[in-house]
């Protein structure tokens, strides 16, 4: 099968699909250079995880083309079911999820044994739930209680289970929340009061939940960029509280111009996620800066053509769907680029399609699936709008042969 006759089956908009193709390639290169020191911590081969992050993307890949078969309006009644399992999810992850780093952030399944993270699931909901409320209640937008309090409640459930274990997401999270809710004219006033709100809200779990020493220390930290150097270029990890922007940061400034070459790096030894949280630094000691420019480029790129997809769309909910889920896939990679460069503090967001993981890619997949089917619809409606004009009937005169 030629690569013709592939493209022809997938609809939708085809530089989407092929940026895709693009970043899932580089991210087997970029995952397979970086796990080294885990396969070894592990006892196991690097191609063990190479081919179960081929299996990921896979499986990813075939949501991605299942989501987009699918008519993006069948996406509004889902979001309801969606919001239903997700609220309850996120409170059995926070009382009986695994703990990670002090954080419940993974429920396992009982049957089939396998964790996943919670909150993927949550902002897919989320976004489609906004999505579907602000298409339907545009009449009555600036009604207080019949669209702004259903809507707020949604949001501000979904950003404080979050925010106790996952602050960064759960910031992001509201962030979108807040453009898709611009977009859709809900008054600025009330938007004004849910960010005072929801501010006071981040604060009392910075400073008063579970995991405020994490959060305390990462923000002290950012602020407070002193290095504690040894021989080897590296920065101990007992003596800087910064160890992994530290040496991300010396990851990226070996990197030089043109990058060390593929599986050339050194601070994939010393970095503690070098596959996920910083695998953009690692690219870009392998690759150099005109590899990160080349990322960026691409998910700028892939941004603007979802822009492209909500601006010809005909309906509001698949405009605000789309803009929803491109804004979240956009911010996270910024976010997770930002991190890297040091342009913020520590937050554990992986980038989307490239860094190593299973429900991150597997969902990201789903809502880059479901953009497609937007895509797909808007192309749809083109054809039979050219099609009538083609066979639109002429005028007969009468009297005319």
């Amino acid at each position: 099968m030629t690569i013709e006759q592939i493209f022809s089956k997938l609809k939708g908009d085809k530089w989407i699909w092929i940026i895709v193709l693009i970043l899932s390639g580089w991210s087997l290169l970029a995952v397979y250079s970086s796990v080294g020191t885990l396969a070894y911590k592990e006892g196991k081969g690097t191609e063990l995880y190479l081919f179960k992050h081929f299996a990921i993307i896979a499986v990813g890949l075939v949501l991605m083309y299942l989501s987009h078969k699918l008519d993006y309006r069948y996406y509004a009644g889902i979001s309801k079911l969606l919001m239903i399992i997700t609220i309850p999810l996120l409170l059995a992850t926070l009382i009986f999820g695994d703990s990670i780093n002090q954080a419940n952030r993974w429920l396992t399944i009982p049957v089939i044994n396998q964790s996943f993270q919670t909150s993927d699931l949550a902002k897919l909901a989320l976004i489609t739930f906004l999505a579907r409320m602000l298409s339907r209640k545009q009449e009555e937008i600036k009604d207080v209680k019949k669209s702004f309090v259903p809507i707020m409640g949604a949001v501000c459930a979904v950003f404080v289970l979050i925010a106790v274990a996952n602050m960064s997401t759960a910031v992001m999270l509201f962030g979108v929340s807040i453009l898709l809710l611009l977009i859709g004219r809900i008054s600025f006033k009330q938007i004004t009061i849910v960010c005072i709100g929801c501010g006071i809200l981040l604060m009392l779990v910075a400073f008063l939940g579970p995991r405020r020493a994490t959060y305390m220390s990462r923000i002290e930290g950012f602020f407070h960029t002193e290095e504690a150097i040894d021989g080897s270029g590296a920065v101990p990890f007992q003596e800087d509280k910064n160890f992994q922007a530290n040496n991300s940061k010396i990851a990226i400034a070996t990197g030089g111009f043109f990058g060390k070459g593929w599986g050339n790096s050194v601070q994939r030894n010393v970095l503690p996620h070098p596959y996920s949280d910083f695998i953009f630094a690692i690219i870009i000691e392998e690759y150099g800066t005109v590899g990160g420019f080349v990322l960026l480029t691409l998910y700028l790129a892939l941004m603007y053509r979802i822009i492209r997809i909500v601006t010809l769309s005909p309906r509001a909910f698949g405009a605000f769907l789309a803009a929803g889920l491109g804004f979240s896939l956009t911010i996270q990679a910024l976010a997770n680029m930002a991190v890297a460069v040091g342009l913020g503090p520590v937050t554990g967001v992986p980038l989307p399609l490239v860094s190593m993981g299973g429900t991150s890619i597997l969902f990201t997949s789903v809502a880059l699936g479901i953009i497609l089917s937007v895509s797909r619809n808007v192309e749809e409606l083109k054809g039979k709008e050219e099609l009538n004009d083609v066979v639109k009937p002429r005028r007969v005169v009468v009297g005319s042969i």
